[in-house]
């Protein structure tokens, strides 16, 4: 599910190995993962009747708690689980868990009420946002091509949100569910680049397990506390789960660890730049999910539209990619100043 893997992306502290094959591969292996945690979410919604419904709260919790287990094991092995709960930020950490709880909620809720596929491509917009948003929270410097590409790519998110909000896809429609759907599918893209940032910000003082463990902390935290609040809204309330449920809420949790962990290994051994395009595999295995599954087709603007937007995501990677490479020739041509 790319809107987490956009958002979970967190820059290892380790040295960087440069070895861009296993870079890749491990960056294959998380968008593989999260198609699949997000695949084990709509499976939920699918073998549940509608009355008896879990809660988005209970599966966000589902989600965080059993994530830890692989995470946990992972730092263990690693050597940095002394370093889990050591932070200097408490207040970036909760602004990071607060916004990706929320887009939790809302990517997970579009997973339910759209096709997988189509879910999946209205996430890919978080990267662009993300563009925009650091131009104007973080003051960082967005010049003409990337902003031609941000343009571009927000017409295909037109062009994807086509087929739900224009005037006859909406007379068409029997209810307002995949409207709401897609609504909630953006409106998780934007928590996820607002994520991204607020990641951007922690990785100046805080380690990669400080950062993951917070936000899964919190985010099952806020899961559960969701779930408390069915005693005012029986809707909200905690549903019992028979054993298949329970073995897909398990794979929710565990899949989505598992994806944070390939993720973060990407991006220790290999460059972002190298490794960010391959974020929109998943999208293949989306659709591979979509049509083996539950049997779904993606509307045709949908896919029109994620291709205009992950063109322009590729575009800006590599923009940023040359843009470093310019950067750091320009400091190995200047003449060392004396002092």
């Amino acid at each position: 599910m790319p809107v987490e893997t956009s958002s979970s992306a967190v820059p290892s502290a380790e040295p960087p190995q440069h070895r861009p094959l296993l870079g890749i591969l491990f960056k294959v292996a998380s968008a593989f993962t999260f198609s699949c945690m997000g695949a084990a979410v709509k499976v939920v919604g699918s073998i549940t009747p509608a009355d008896q419904a879990f809660p988005v709260g209970q599966i966000v919790f589902c989600r965080s708690f059993f994530a830890l287990i692989p995470v946990f094991t992972w730092m263990a092995l690693i050597g940095k689980l002394h370093t889990a709960f050591q932070t200097n930020n408490h207040k970036g950490h909760l602004r990071r868990g607060l916004i990706g709880s929320l887009g939790m909620f809302f990517g997970f809720t579009a997973l339910m009420m759209l096709p997988l596929t189509d879910a999946t491509a209205i996430s890919f917009t978080a990267p662009l946002i993300s563009v925009v948003l650091a131009a104007f929270v973080l003051g960082e410097v967005v010049r003409l091509y990337r902003w031609t590409a941000v343009l571009v790519g927000f017409c295909g998110v037109i062009v994807m949100l086509w087929p739900y909000f224009s005037a006859d896809a909406i007379s068409r429609q029997p209810d307002t569910t995949l409207a709401l759907g897609a609504l909630f599918g953006f409106l998780g893209a934007v928590c996820a680049a607002f994520a991204m940032i607020e990641v951007r910000r922690l990785t100046a003082t805080e380690s990669t397990s400080a950062i993951v463990i917070y936000f899964s902390l919190m985010t099952t935290t806020f899961g559960m506390l969701t779930v408390v609040g069915g005693g005012i809204d029986p809707e909200w309330a905690w549903r019992t789960p028979n054993a298949k449920q329970a073995f897909f809420l398990v794979l929710v949790g565990v899949m989505g660890g598992f994806g944070q962990i390939f993720l973060t290994e990407s991006y220790r051994r290999a460059p972002a730049s190298t490794v960010a395009p391959f974020d929109y595999t998943g999208m293949i295995f989306a659709m591979a999910w979509g049509y083996f599954l539950f049997g779904e087709f993606p509307h045709q603007l949908v896919l029109l539209g994620a291709c205009i937007v992950c063109g322009a995501g590729i575009y800006v990677i590599l923009r940023e990619r040359q843009l470093g490479i310019d950067r750091k020739r320009q400091a190995e041509a200047s003449p060392p100043r004396s002092i």
